[in-house]
């Protein structure tokens, strides 16, 4: 049977996610993978260096292919940021939940230490730009290294969110994961409204007034 010729990065996803799913392993080796799926060995680098560059651009797609289905919604571009991560996270479990028996398997193998699984390197990053570019509105302090510590801040928690939903996800045996979105709509929900800067204005502008008040009765 001739080779494949033109195999492309979603080619090789398919691949490798049927290939563990089947086998319960990685395959033994790049020639043994290529050689499985009919296509020559150089092809394979051509896109990836090794297996777990596959395992990082996995996650990394449910990313893009979410972000994808968003960006041409009239609809959501009208959305304020809370709305927006909403339905990125809705789109996104939808995207995990198509491909879960993978996610788990990808996860499990690595005990569940979210923190540390390397294949979500590429996703986080990705999440990070995508939070960076809501336009999530934080208190102004006015000090450029104040600022980068507070975006810091809003990344790792929005990070530390999403892993918290998936370890959500993977557990949930309700019908249609419906306790996940239950779960999403609260958590999200709970971070924008503690996050609510017009509150804490408010009170920082009362603060400089009774300062300046004292300051000018002394």
């Amino acid at each position: 049977m001739a080779k494949k010729k033109n195999i492309s990065n979603h080619d090789i996803f398919s691949f490798y996610m049927d290939y563990v799913l089947e086998h319960n392993e990685q395959p033994k080796s790049v020639y043994a993978f290529a050689k499985h799926n009919n296509f020559e060995e150089a092809k394979f680098y051509e896109h990836f260096g090794n297996f777990k560059a596959i395992e990082k651009g996995v996650f990394k797609a449910f990313f893009d292919n979410t972000h994808k289905a968003l960006e041409p919604s009239e609809d959501y571009n009208t959305f304020n940021p809370r709305n927006k991560l909403l339905s990125f996270y809705f789109t996104f479990f939808e995207n995990l939940t198509a491909n879960r028996s993978y996610v788990i398997y990808a996860l499990h193998q690595h005990k569940n230490s979210l923190k540390s699984f390397t294949a979500l390197s590429e996703l986080k990053s990705s999440f990070g730009h995508y939070i960076n570019d809501l336009g999530i509105e934080l208190i102004d302090v006015k000090q450029e290294q104040l600022e980068r510590i507070q975006n810091r801040g809003l990344k790792e928690t929005a990070w530390l969110q999403l892993l918290l939903t998936i370890k959500f996800w993977i557990d949930d045996t309700s019908p249609s994961f419906e306790k996940t979105d239950i779960f999403i709509e609260k958590s999200v929900n709970t971070s924008f409204d503690v996050l609510n800067v017009a509150p804490l204005k408010s009170l920082i502008d009362f603060g400089k007034f009774i300062f300046k008040e004292k300051v000018k009765m002394n």
